[in-house]
């Protein structure tokens, strides 16, 4: 069972309806063991899936239609970001890139903060053809 806890002067108090029903499960007087890691931040993770759909919206159809969907793009983003595994493809007798996961369980906080400023300097340099910079942030807050 995963809780997301906020640490207050009284105790560690769970922050959503869910983590809440989740503690209630819990026996009082039972002695239960934890792991407690900081969380990763939210908001920031929102705005990394914002940056790519932003960019997406930018990119030409000829463009979008090579990289075949938004989620081929993210991929594309991530392996530029160097965030990614390498495979041996034994059909393609090569070795392949595999971008890997954005879930908060495969990286920390200060892992995908590092992440991020990656991915929007490849996202920066993959739209600047198609639009300034500063039209790009300033249209990123629709996203």
């Amino acid at each position: 069972m995963k809780l997301t806890l906020l640490n207050t002067p009284q105790g560690l108090k769970p922050c959503y309806d869910e983590d809440f029903d989740a503690k209630k499960m819990l026996k009082i007087g039972e002695v239960y063991t934890a792991e407690i890691r900081l969380a990763r931040n939210y908001e920031l993770h929102k705005k990394a899936f914002a940056l790519v759909n932003a960019a997406w919206s930018y990119l030409p159809e000829k463009t979008q239609n090579g990289f075949r969907s938004v989620e081929g793009f993210r991929d594309y983003l991530t392996v530029a970001a160097g965030y990614y595994d390498v495979y041996f493809n034994r059909r393609l007798k090569s070795f392949v890139e595999k971008p890997k996961s954005w879930n908060f369980s495969n990286m920390d906080n200060a892992e995908f903060s590092t992440f991020y400023e990656r991915l929007k300097d490849v996202v920066f340099g993959v739209i600047q053809p198609f639009v300034s910079l500063e039209e790009f942030e300033k249209n990123l807050i629709n996203f």
